[in-house]
């Protein structure tokens, strides 16, 4: 497989929760970085990957490969999906759970670069976009962090509803 077949790959699988399959694809140095607070292993990422798909059944991610160059491919992502099922931020930032609120969001196009090396993805990128990533997504649910979290488990996630 070359490195573009390799990272689509990997986005089928996480595409169709397939987080198994996913983790063989990953090196063992693996990082995520971007939309979170601090660059995530290959365990924390799998388990942030089925968090969102536990809360988001329908979750679509919307990948698509862009280019390649050398052993860097670049791809976009653009994340929307109803919100029915429990949100898990407990393991990925030590932020509770937040129950389903059964709305709907779509998020900003945002751009990744994945880096494969030896057949295995060792880094993928998320280039910060205002409007999307984790706080857009939970702004467009209405879920507000109510304070600085200086302490994830002294200040909770707070589900303001209405309008």
């Amino acid at each position: 497989m070359n490195h573009s077949e390799t990272v689509q790959a990997l986005l089928d699988a996480v595409q169709q929760g397939d987080l198994e399959n996913a983790k063989t694809m990953l090196a063992d140095g693996f990082q995520f970085s971007g939309p979170v607070p601090q660059p995530l292993n290959a365990r924390a990422w799998l388990s942030m990957s089925a968090s969102l798909k536990a809360a988001f059944p329908d979750l679509d991610y919307h990948f698509k490969v862009t280019g390649v160059e050398g052993n860097v491919v670049s791809a976009t992502a653009q994340l929307s999906g109803t919100h029915t099922g429990d949100f898990d931020l407990t393991s990925m930032l030590d932020m509770g759970v937040i129950p389903a609120t059964y709305k709907s969001f779509a998020v900003r196009l945002q751009k990744t670069k994945i880096i494969v090396a030896a057949g295995k993805i060792t880094l993928w990128v998320v280039e910060p976009t205002q409007g999307a990533g984790l706080m857009a997504m939970l702004q467009q649910l209405d879920i507000y962090i109510t304070d600085v979290i200086v302490s994830p488990k002294k200040w909770p996630i707070q589900t303001l509803r209405g309008s």
